[in-house]
């Protein structure tokens, strides 16, 4: 009997395959991140609304370093630890360092992260969850190395990313041709789950458009996001195939445009300032994501 897991789960994520596609992706990254670039600028607004003053900072799935930079103006003498798992990312990160000295590059994994406990005020990470096969394992990590108090700050995308491009490869091939996404409400009963308090979460869409279904796949490759999933076709994609889903697509195009979603999701969560007690099974409580309010002392 086979029991690899990823023959199991055609959704899981080759994480060898996703640290290459953002490694060959470092070049030409910037200029198609615009949905990132927004997105990344929405999540740092939202700092506002906290009273933090981090002397430790991660940004987790740091990409070309923009963010680091927009966080080091913000909190001014603290340290930025940018951190990617593409090689490339890093390096592209460490080279805005002459100017930046109070930021520092690292290669590695998030499931992983080669920090002591207890060593980060505030931890940023935009648009990188989605990348990671066990996000409770990844959150675990996060509140590891968060000190008592510290904050978590994240985006992600939700199940209707992509939708339009999903259907249409359903309908062409039946082959996975874009990630499994995770709800709004399981992300916060994993963060829930391995401890956070106070998760709160919402969600957002923005819709880019585009002329046609490969200039859409070429601004996805363009941004390191392949299909990397375990179900993926592992030849090539033929012509046949492909037009059927351009097909497929056209019944989305509205106003000479075809659409293309993206379902962000914006998270929060505080790390205690003691450890809580552990219950015991028949006495477990579960706190629904939904009915957490803002932080007690935070401005409205």
């Amino acid at each position: 009997m086979n029991t690899n897991p990823e023959d199991r789960d055609p959704y899981r994520l080759d994480d060898s395959a996703v640290r290459r596609s953002f490694d060959r992706a470092v070049a030409g990254y910037d200029a198609a991140a615009i949905v990132q670039s927004i997105v990344r600028d929405r999540l740092l607004e939202r700092l506002d609304d906290v009273r933090v003053k981090p002397r430790v900072i991660l940004d987790a799935g740091s990409g070309t370093g923009h963010g680091g930079v927009a966080l080091l103006k913000r909190y001014r003498g603290s340290r930025v630890v940018a951190l990617d798992l593409a090689l490339s990312m890093a390096r592209e990160s460490r080279r805005r360092r002459p100017l930046l000295r109070r930021l520092d590059a690292v290669c590695a994994d998030t499931a992983a992260i080669p920090l002591p406990d207890a060593s980060v005020d505030l931890i940023h990470s935009n648009l990188m969850l989605q990348w990671c096969n066990d996000l409770d394992e990844v959150l675990s990590e996060f509140l590891r190395v968060l000190t008592p108090g510290g904050l978590l700050t994240f985006t992600t995308f939700g199940p209707d990313t992509l939708t339009e491009l999903r259907r249409s490869w359903q309908a062409a091939d039946g082959k996975v041709h874009v990630n499994r996404f995770i709800d709004m409400h399981d992300i916060g009963d994993a963060a829930v789950r391995v401890g956070f308090a106070e998760p709160v979460m919402d969600v957002d869409r923005i819709c880019t458009t585009y002329q046609c279904l490969t200039d859409l796949m070429r601004d996805l490759k363009a941004i390191g996001a392949h299909n990397v999933t375990a179900g993926r076709n592992r030849g090539l994609t033929g012509r046949r195939r492909l037009q059927a889903a351009e097909r497929a697509y056209e019944e989305f195009r509205r106003d000479s445009r075809l659409p293309a979603t993206w379902e962000v999701i914006y998270g929060q969560g505080w790390k205690p300032l003691s450890a809580p007690d552990r219950p015991s099974a028949a006495g477990e409580v579960r706190i629904p994501v939904a009915s957490i309010g803002r932080r007690p002392g935070s401005d409205d």
